[in-house]
């Protein structure tokens, strides 16, 4: 059985059994595999955000939510490849985290050998590496639309002046491979576009903003049309 396989054959034992608990000796016999090798294994699936915990004791083991768990997922490699081609060209989108933890679920639910396939795809793509890309929008900024707060930013304009501001987020905004995030600016008691590369530190606040509509009419852009994401 290939890594791939197991893992996902890990998740199921571990859900056909919920909510009781299956021990790393126990796992091992199972799949013909050291213990080591299923520490490892059930590591990697709860680093791509699968819900596994671990029960102390003599009769404890690794546990896992019924409902947290995905069926085989009726992906072509084509479709994965294409996935997978989509999130390399989000280059520092905010939601690029999610989307690796997401692309990761994908791979392992899919079916072994089509899984395999679409791997093999992959090696045959490649992006040419050009100028230094913008580094990762910090989490605290891609998670701030699900679980708003307040934020206290230090903020550095095109001309290398720096303000502190609080600010609202209310939504994003991506244009030419750089990423807006859009907000209430207290200082300037107004919306305001804030790119996110030039946000050089972010403060998460207590205080949950209220709430306010964010429309495209709201944004003031001066060439272009906003199109909305849907899903």
């Amino acid at each position: 059985m290939n890594r791939t396989d197991r893992l996902y054959s890990l998740v199921e034992e571990l859900r056909a059994v919920a909510p009781r608990p299956r021990s790393a000796s126990w796992l091992a016999a199972r799949f013909e595999v050291s213990v080591r090798t299923i520490e490892r294994d059930i590591s990697a699936l709860q680093q791509s955000g699968v819900p596994i915990w671990a029960e102390p004791g003599r009769t404890g083991g690794y546990c896992v939510s019924r409902e947290h768990t995905l069926p085989p997922v009726n992906f072509t490699p084509q479709e994965a490849m294409a996935m997978a081609v989509a999130l390399r060209s989000m280059g520092a989108a905010p939601f690029r985290l999610a989307a690796e933890t997401a692309m990761r679920k994908l791979v392992f639910a899919m079916r072994g050998d089509d899984a395999q396939s679409a791997k093999r795809l992959a090696t045959r793509v490649h992006f040419l590496r050009g100028d230094a890309d913008a580094g990762p929008v910090p989490r605290v900024l891609a998670d701030t639309l699900a679980d708003p707060r307040v934020l206290r930013i230090g903020y550095e304009d095109r001309a290398g002046v720096r303000t502190e501001r609080e600010i609202e987020p209310l939504g994003y905004v991506a244009s030419s491979g750089a990423w807006f995030l859009i907000a209430w600016c207290r200082l300037r008691d107004g919306i305001r576009a804030f790119r996110t590369d030039r946000i050089r530190e972010v403060v998460v606040t207590a205080e949950v903003p209220e709430e306010r509509v964010l429309t495209a009419d709201d944004i003031e852009i001066v060439y272009g049309t906003l199109d909305p994401l849907t899903l």
